[in-house]
């Protein structure tokens, strides 16, 4: 018999009622109460006294304080900080990311480096043969360690038997061998990582958490920003090298909108996590938004859509200016969450259309009251969670958030946001 974990209910029973809420609720439907969906990150590290290495260092601790926070912090949906094979990421020496306990303080959180892996003038290299600049050029970037792989021969030319010949030849490079020797390393230790990884998910499954994405899309230029060209060179480009950005993140929505969705949850949902970043207020206007950023990415979210998935999209920053573009998205499809944006013009323009999620501020989480958390959700609840079509959760990140304060914020709204 299944064991019982809150309100009278297995482990199974409240992953369906959770779900169902959610997705009730995305759909416009009015739930019995105000779902809440909270990111937990690094939080359950420092509600149980472990280190934020542990995810890459110590997995069981971390599984148990995770275990431990799950029965105690109730939410209807939680994003995890999900365990990472941190030995393994050592091997890989990866210049775009630190970690707590390597290159970062073990109680903070990881960071992600942004990092020139493409120059200006290589554009037509790239759009040449795609698969050999990213094995051949922008992995020796982002690792010294994989420097090796510059000496390469391009892919598209190892035809025949000569291409068998000249790829031999280049294999028995020193350099080369170092850097395969790295990935083979990396492999074999990333390998032993995968029973961890399914013994956390089972975790959350049994303290009656869904697994909170099958699966993601990302907007195309997103990342050509972050990955490809960077922030500034991708703003430099936008001016000198439009054309390109725009047939990047074309060759981009097109390989995005050709994969097939995840298989959906036991409940039968398939969500797919977004986030939008560069298109925001304080990055893009909305005259260079129309231009570059939406047309690509309302492709990919429409694609998704039409075959079944649900997009949950975080807009990361500011995008008060650009809220009426989502009117073009197909009506009860689709979840918003905010961090900056004005939550009341979303609630005005966005009212009947679309599910909204937010936007407790992390700093009042942090450095408030109990009595001005439970306010501040209180009326958030009155008047953006009137007449449903409202999830409740935090801005961003709830790493170094107040104990007491992220379960005030929960047990509140389970409390006061039910709907009569």
């Amino acid at each position: 018999m299944d064991e019982i974990i809150a309100e009278g209910k297995t482990a199974k029973q409240l992953r369906k009622e959770r779900e169902d809420r959610i997705h009730k609720t995305i759909a416009l439907e009015v739930p019995d109460r105000v779902p809440i969906i909270c990111g937990m990150g690094y939080f359950p590290g420092k509600y149980c006294k472990v280190p934020s290495s542990a995810a890459y260092y110590d997995h069981e601790a971390w599984l148990n304080a995770y275990r431990k926070t799950m029965l105690d912090y109730q939410s209807d949906l939680i994003f995890p900080q999900a365990p990472q094979p941190g030995k393994a990421m050592e091997l890989l020496g990866l210049k775009t990311t630190k970690w707590p306990g390597y290159g970062v303080d073990e109680w903070k959180g990881h960071q992600a480096i942004e990092i020139n892996a493409m120059s200006s003038d290589e554009w037509d290299a790239y759009f040449k043969d795609p698969g050999s600049f990213l094995l051949t050029r922008f992995m020796p970037r982002v690792s010294d360690k994989l420097a090796g792989l510059a000496k390469l021969p391009p892919l598209s030319g190892l035809m025949g038997g000569g291409g068998a010949q000249m790829l031999g030849m280049a294999m028995a490079d020193p350099d080369v061998e170092t850097a395969i020797d790295t990935l083979r390393a990396y492999g074999r230790e990333a390998m032993k990582f995968r029973d961890t990884m399914m013994t956390f998910n089972q975790m959350l499954l049994d303290t009656g958490n869904p697994i909170y994405f099958q699966g993601a899309a990302m907007p195309p230029f997103d990342i050509v920003s972050n990955q490809l060209r960077g922030m500034q060179g991708t703003m430099i480009d936008m001016y000198r090298n439009g054309d390109k950005i725009l047939e990047a993140c074309e060759r981009i929505m097109n390989d995005s909108v050709s994969q097939p969705l995840p298989p959906p949850s036991e409940n039968g949902y398939i969500r797919l996590f977004m986030t939008n970043t560069r298109g925001s207020d304080d990055f893009m206007s909305n005259k260079l938004f129309e231009k570059f950023y939406w047309p690509t990415v309302k492709k990919v979210i429409n694609s998704r859509i039409e075959l079944g998935g649900t997009m949950c999209i975080f807009f990361e920053g500011n995008f008060t200016s650009k809220l009426e573009y989502l009117l073009e998205l197909p009506k009860g499809k689709f979840l918003v969450r905010l961090d900056t944006t004005d939550i009341y013009k979303a609630k005005d323009i966005l009212k009947g259309h679309a599910c909204i999620q937010g936007n407790v501020p992390s700093t009042i989480l942090q450095t408030g009251t109990v009595d001005d958390v439970k306010a501040y959700c209180k009326k958030l609840i009155d008047d953006i969670g009137k007449d449903g079509g409202f999830i409740l959760s935090p801005r961003s990140s709830t790493d170094e958030v107040k104990p007491e304060n992220l379960k005030a914020m929960i047990d509140f709204t389970r409390e006061y946001g039910v709907y009569n």
